[in-house]
C-alpha cells in the first residue's frame, strides 16, 4: 500500500518516513513543498530515499504560495487573536492541495502528515484532505497509541534519528521545534514551552533566523515606499516585483532592522493554549503599510463592517477552514473592498518598529479643505454638527428623563 507522507525533513517526519515503512509495511513516497525555507530544503531527496522512501518529491510553489494564498489573505487583513500573521497556518492548505495531487499521480491510497494529536497542523491537514480528497485513507501516527509508545517524547525521537543515523537539527541542546515559509519562521515546544522562559536572552540568540534583535538593528533609520494596487502590494520603492520578490525584499529589510519579532501564548484549535514565538518580517511591514492606504481611500463603515470579520476570517485560517465555503464567501467580501486600495505607503524602519510616515492615492477620500481646523469653504458646515449631535442624543437624552422620573 502506496502512503504519501508530508516531509519536512525535521525529526518527526523523518521518524516517520522509517515507522511507515517497518511498522506499517507500507510503500512511502515523501513530498516536500518548497515555500520558502531556502536552504533547509537542501539534501531532503537524499536524505528521504536513505532513511526508506521509495520515490521523494520537491515541488517549488512560492510563487503560488505568495500570490494564492498569502496575498488573498492580507487582504482581509487576516491576523489571529490580534497578533499571530498566520504563517504556519496560511501554508498547511497549499501543502495538503500539492500532497493530493502527488496521491493521484503515484496511485496512493493514503495520505500522512506528522501533526502532532495536541497541535492544530492535524486539523489544518485533514480538513483540507476532507475538502479535496474524501476518499483517501489518512494516517496521524501522532493519535495512534503504539506510536506513543515508542516515542512519548523528542528525546526519544532524537535517540531513535541517532540510532538510524538519520541527521536532523533538532537536538537535546536546541529542544524545540521550528517552521519555516516565505511568511515567516515559528518556535514552539520545548524550552518555550515555559511562557516565563525569554528567548531574548544572549545566548538563545542563535535560534533566531530572519531578524537581528532590536537592540543590535542599525542605528540609523531606513525609509521605504510600497505600493498597492486593489490591495496587493506591487512595487517597493519603485521597483515591481512579484509578490514572492516583495516579501522575499521586505523579509530582508525587516530582518536587518529586527522589524516582526511576536512572542505569545494563543488559543489552539483543539482547546489548549500554547506558546509561540514568531518572526514575520515582511508581513508585518506589507500589513502596515496596507492599512495605511486604506485609512485613506475606504469608506468610513466599510472599513468598520470589514473589521469585524477579520477576526472570523482569521480564526477559519487558523482552525485550518481554507476550503470551507464561509471563508471562500467572506473573501469575495474582502477583495471587493480592496477594489479602492490603491496608493503608497512611505514607511520608517528603526530598531524592531515599522513607522507610518506618510501616505498618498490618487483615490483618496481625504479632503484637506473638510477636514482643516482653518476657516476654509467646503461641503462641511459646522452649523450642521447641532442638528447632527441632537439627534443622536435623543436617545440619551430620553432614558435619563424615564431613568429620572422612576426615581421621584
Amino acid at each position: 500500500m502506496k502512503v504519501v507522507l508530508a516531509y519536512s525533513g525535521g525529526l518527526d517526519t523523518s521518524v516517520l518516513v522509517t515507522w511507515l515503512k517497518e511498522e506499517m509495511d507500507m510503500e512511502v513516497v515523501t513530498f516536500a513543498a518548497d515555500l520558502g525555507q531556502e536552504e533547509e530544503l537542501d539534501g531532503l531527496d537524499e536524505k528521504a530515499r536513505a532513511t526508506g522512501a521509495v520515490t521523494h518529491y520537491t515541488l517549488n510553489l512560492v510563487d503560488e504560495f505568495a500570490s494564492d494564498f498569502i496575498y488573498p489573505m492580507f487582504r482581509a487583513n487576516a491576523i489571529y487573536e490580534s497578533q499571530y500573521y498566520l504563517g504556519t497556518s496560511i501554508a498547511r492548505p497549499l501543502i495538503a492541495k500539492a500532497q493530493i495531487e502527488i496521491a493521484e499521480k503515484e496511485g496512493a491510497v493514503a495520505l500522512a502528515h506528522g501533526a502532532t494529536g495536541k497541535g492544530n497542523d492535524q486539523c489544518r491537514f485533514e480538513l483540507a484532505y476532507a475538502a479535496l480528497a474524501p476518499s483517501l485513507e489518512i494516517i496521524a501516527p501522532w493519535r495512534r497509541e503504539d506510536f506513543r509508545e515508542k516515542f512519548p517524547g523528542r528525546s526519544e525521537m532524537i535517540n531513535y534519528c541517532r540510532k538510524h543515523q538519520i541527521p536532523v537539527e533538532a537536538s537535546a541542546s536546541k529542544p524545540y521545534s521550528m517552521d519555516r515559509n516565505l511568511l515567516h519562521i515559528s518556535y514552539e515546544a520545548g524550552i518555550l514551552e515555559d511562557p516565563w522562559f525569554d528567548p531574548t536572552q544572549p545566548d538563545n540568540k542563535s535560534m533566531f533566523k530572519l531578524t537581528v534583535a532590536p537592540e543590535d538593528a542599525p542605528d540609523e533609520a531606513e525609509y521605504l515606499e510600497l505600493d498597492f494596487e486593489e490591495g496587493n502590494c506591487v512595487a517597493v520603492n519603485g521597483t515591481r516585483l512579484t509578490p514572492a520578490a516583495i516579501l522575499k525584499e521586505l523579509n530582508r529589510l525587516g530582518g536587518r532592522h529586527g522589524i516582526g519579532r511576536v512572542d505569545l501564548v494563543e488559543n489552539r484549535f483543539v482547546g489548549m493554549k500554547s506558546r509561540g514565538v514568531y518572526e514575520t518580517p515582511g508581513g508585518t511591514i506589507l500589513l502596515q503599510g496596507k492599512r495605511q492606504v486604506e485609512t485613506l481611500t475606504m469608506d468610513r463603515d466599510l472599513i468598520h463592517l470589514r473589521d469585524s470579520l477579520v477576526p472570523k476570517y482569521g480564526e477559519l485560517v487558523y482552525y485550518g477552514f481554507w476550503f470551507a465555503p464561509e471563508r471562500e464567501a467572506l473573501q469575495a467580501f474582502f477583495d471587493e473592498s480592496q477594489k479602492t486600495v490603491t496608493g503608497t505607503a512611505r514607511l520608517k524602519l528603526y530598531k524592531g518598529n515599522c513607522i507610518v510616515v506618510g501616505r498618498k492615492s490618487p483615490l483618496s477620500l481625504y479632503d484637506d479643505k473638510v477636514a482643516s481646523m482653518e476657516e476654509t469653504q467646503s461641503d462641511y458646515d459646522p452649523a450642521d454638527a447641532g442638528g447632527f449631535i441632537r439627534l443622536n442624543g435623543l436617545r440619551l437624552r430620553m432614558r435619563e428623563l424615564v431613568q429620572q422620573a422612576q426615581d421621584r
